[in-house]
């Protein structure tokens, strides 16, 4: 009896590792045994695979198939082998061309009436199939669109079992059916975009908004309830310059593996989540007991990640953006396996000074006693809000301000305009590094040789940095903030100004 082989894709984090299947025919007892190490999903391939060829008209062999996945200590996961796995036992049979089969890596999961189902993150399955040098893949046709987002790589949809038998060369009549298809949603390009010239007054805030957009960096907005905190972060992704093509296929990569919709085009606005404060640590960075899933800071890479009534979540959950923000990467450490996914997202935070709420507004009483207050904005460890560039106090609106109809300081197209001009100023500037915007710059970069700014222009930093009122994380956070504020002046180099009003967007708070 003969050996086929053909590929698969086994996705680890948004990493995919290519599986080749096995399938070998003996002349012993009746039997189906799948080994290298499945888990209970792909264990139950067999029946699966056995009833829908059977239902398809193109049944498999009575005699002993074994069928191997290798590497066999990788771990794999999910029914989207299935597809792999049924033309591998029909190439073993000599149903359909065996080197066919070879050639082509096969996605999908079979229904019992043999046609094949729409999965789970095929578009960074077909990527990793392109990156291994394939360029043929074969999935349902309910994710054929999604598929042929990837460049230089044929994709074939089908929707059945005996269609891909009949593609591969099988001596089968044609049998039309009804092909399964995702459910329709909303595509994701379609989704509002919220203008910031629905915001009154807070100029200050728009401001660092903009900074924020500019530069990358990461804020913290406090202030009472009603003042425009949600209303600010939300708005934060329409003034973001759109998606360049790697940051949008790996945007839309993530959306495919968190089984969220896919458009026919990928996604080029920058993604926005913001999870309720109930949120787990798995919920937030990723996790689960089987197959790792992403959580809301993964699919938040090269967007926003907004934590509204940020005290009110976990400080265990908080703390566990700490390593993210440094590294820009989610580690997710199992005993089999480890997976990774993208951090690259802005954070921004959103907190009431005080339980109550009342904290600091004028007519207002608080009725939270110190150590209350303490104690919730406590929830913010010292080492997360240190890593947070830019830290904000914003103020209710004044009924005088909301009488007399003050005019809006930007409109969101204005401020992208902005926005992306800085941005411009920055990656020219650091064309000659791997980082393209000021948040991402090592302050060890900053201060280097020909990069480091005169004393008296940090003179008011290197002060608060002597009295203990910035750590030196803070300082270099700073110095990011600076540049930015310089790129947003046109100037060729921040001054003594842009650095003190960078101190003043890090220490408002305090303030």
């Amino acid at each position: 009896m003969a050996v086929a082989r053909t590929h698969s894709v086994a996705l680890l984090g948004l990493t995919g590792a290519v599986v080749e299947i096995e399938a070998d025919i003996s002349g012993t007892l009746p039997g189906f045994t799948l080994i290298g190490l499945p888990d209970s999903a792909l264990s139950e391939a067999q029946h699966r695979v056995r009833a829908a060829a059977t239902n398809s008209g193109c049944a498999l062999t009575s005699h002993k198939l074994t069928i191997n996945l290798s590497p066999a200590a990788l771990p794999k996961h999910g029914s989207g082998f299935d597809l792999g796995i049924a033309m591998a036992c029909l190439a073993a049979a000599g149903n359909v061309g065996a080197e066919s089969v070879d050639r082509v890596l096969h996605l999908g999961e079979l229904g019992l009436d043999g046609r094949l189902r729409p999965g789970v993150g095929v578009l960074p399955a077909v990527l990793a199939a392109a990156r291994a040098g394939f360029t043929t893949v074969m999935v349902p046709a309910g994710n054929a669109d999604e598929a042929s987002l990837v460049p230089s790589v044929r994709v074939v949809g089908v929707a059945s079992l005996r269609d891909a038998a009949i593609w591969h060369g099988g001596d089968y009549d044609p049998r039309p059916v009804d092909p399964l298809l995702p459910p329709a949603s909303t595509d994701c390009e379609t989704q509002p975009v919220l203008d910031l010239a629905d915001v009154i007054g807070n100029a200050d805030a728009v401001e660092a908004l903009q900074v924020a957009a500019a530069g990358g960096h990461h804020m913290f907005l406090l202030g009472p309830p009603g003042a425009g905190k949600t209303m600010l972060a939300s708005r934060l992704p329409g003034i973001l310059p759109p998606l360049d093509a790697d940051a949008a296929l790996e945007v839309t990569s993530m959306r495919s593996l968190s089984g969220l919709p896919v458009g026919r085009a990928l996604m080029t606005t920058p993604p926005f989540e913001s999870p309720h404060h109930t949120a787990t640590a798995a919920a937030l960075v990723g996790g689960g007991s089987g197959q790792i899933r992403p959580g809301a800071a993964a699919r938040a890479s090269c967007g926003v990640l907004f934590l509204d009534e940020a005290p009110e979540f976990s400080s265990a959950v908080l703390d566990a953006l700490r390593q993210p923000l440094e590294s820009g990467v989610i580690s997710i450490h199992r005993a089999r396996s480890t997976a990774h996914f993208p951090a690259r997202f802005q954070l921004v935070l959103a907190a009431n000074p005080c339980p109550c709420g009342n904290y600091g507004v004028r007519d207002a009483e608080c009725s939270c006693p110190p150590q209350a207050r303490r104690r919730y904005l406590g929830r913010l460890s010292g080492p997360l809000l240190d890593r947070i560039d830019i830290q904000l106090r914003v103020q209710r609106i004044t009924s005088t301000a909301l009488k007399l109809g003050e005019a809006p300081t930007a409109t969101s197209a204005a401020a992208r305009q902005r926005v992306q001009a800085a941005r411009a100023a920055a990656a020219d500037r650091l064309s000659e590094s791997p980082w393209r915007v000021n948040g991402e710059v090592p302050g060890s970069w900053l201060r280097g040789p020909g990069r480091r700014l005169p004393s008296p222009v940090t003179a008011v930093l290197d002060r608060a940095l002597e009295r203990g009122g910035i750590t030196m994380r803070g300082y270099d956070r700073v110095l990011r903030v600076a540049w930015t504020l310089a790129d947003l002046d046109s100037a060729t180099s921040p001054t003594a100004d842009h650095l003190g009003r960078a101190l003043y967007l890090r220490r408002a708070i305090s303030a």
